[in-house]
């Protein structure tokens, strides 16, 4: 099964604007304090520059996306402000646009497996209930596994969201084997008809290398038992830590292969501009993001409807 956006993304755009509003208010209020545009203006284009760094879309981007605008108002008499605005949205549009299979949840094993993996304080746990609420919305049938067995407030609580969606959670005590839960979560998978299991990980152990290690593990147990790696290893970001994000896609990147981004929190952050970061820089595609506090706050990525939404542009 190919599971994605299922709509328009019309209530993506609406929540996305809301979101998004404090990255938008500092890139609309900064565009109209700029007093010209030329492409002979380097303090304009500076003051541009800092702009979209600021939203941490990272220097690169806002480099490469500055000089291609630069070309273009070179090649023209004039242009208004506004549609300057709506061609740079054009270009950072560009550096995220990919086929919309890239950013589907693509779950074709029986039962298919998700593994979330992240740092402590990203938001996983909640996460992995709010996909589960997300996977039921749309006919399928989840189960839980609290592979999080180095904290014990992570498995209570992913028991506490298990009761409220009415989702089964195999879970074992604090300090058992995150893989031998993996293990019993796909036979129970099987054993009560689920057809998707959404495992939390570990974000810290005592260092990287073992956290790296216990992944690794689980991942070899998926594959034992179901004849392929996990059908998803969605790495979840903050988006509120800005440029560090950048950091924890290359700490798990080399490790555990993700095949998505889960970016938690970008309704909080004047920072939105890290989903053009992250992708630009790493290649791996935000399939989901957080965007409030409720359980159906978890929304497929649309990636037209972001920029909009970021820069405040219409249809």
């Amino acid at each position: 099964m190919v599971f994605g956006s299922n709509a328009s993304g019309e209530g993506f755009l609406s929540k996305m604007r809301d979101g998004l509003k404090k990255t938008r208010r500092r890139l609309q209020e900064g565009f109209e304090a700029i007093v010209d545009f030329s492409s002979s203006d380097e303090e304009a284009f500076e003051e541009l520059e800092a702009l979209l760094v600021q939203s941490d879309m990272g220097a690169r981007v806002a480099t490469e996306v500055l000089d291609e605008l630069r070309r273009e108002l070179s090649s023209r008499e004039a242009s208004e402000r506004e549609q300057i605005f709506s061609r740079l949205g054009a270009l950072l549009s560009e550096k995220i646009r990919c086929d919309d299979r890239d950013r589907q949840l693509l779950l074709s094993s029986d039962p298919a497996v998700i593994m979330l993996v992240g740092v402590n304080g990203v938001g996983k746990t909640t996460s992995a209930a709010k996909l589960a609420h997300l996977l039921k919305e749309r006919g399928r049938k989840p189960l839980l596994g609290a592979s999080d067995t180095f904290r014990a407030a992570a498995i209570e609580q992913l028991r506490i969201w298990g009761d409220r969606l009415g989702v089964d959670v195999i879970s074992h005590d604090f300090g058992a084997d995150p893989a031998a839960v993996a293990f019993d979560s796909i036979k129970a998978a099987r054993a009560r008809g689920a057809d998707t299991v959404i495992l939390d990980t570990a974000g810290r152990l005592h260092t990287r290398h073992n956290l790296m290690e216990e992944l690794a593990k689980i991942n070899r147990v998926v594959q034992r038992e179901t004849g392929c790696p996990p059908d998803e290893t969605l790495l979840v970001v903050d988006a509120t830590t800005g440029q560090n994000a950048l950091r924890q896609v290359e700490m798990f990147a080399g490790a555990v292969a993700p095949t998505g981004i889960i970016l938690t929190k970008l309704d909080g952050t004047a920072k939105g501009g890290i989903v053009i970061a992250i992708e630009a820089e790493s290649g791996l595609r935000v399939k989901l993001v957080g965007l409030g506090e409720g359980l159906s706050d978890l929304e497929p990525f649309v990636e037209e409807g972001f920029v909009r939404a970021l820069l405040g542009l219409e249809e």
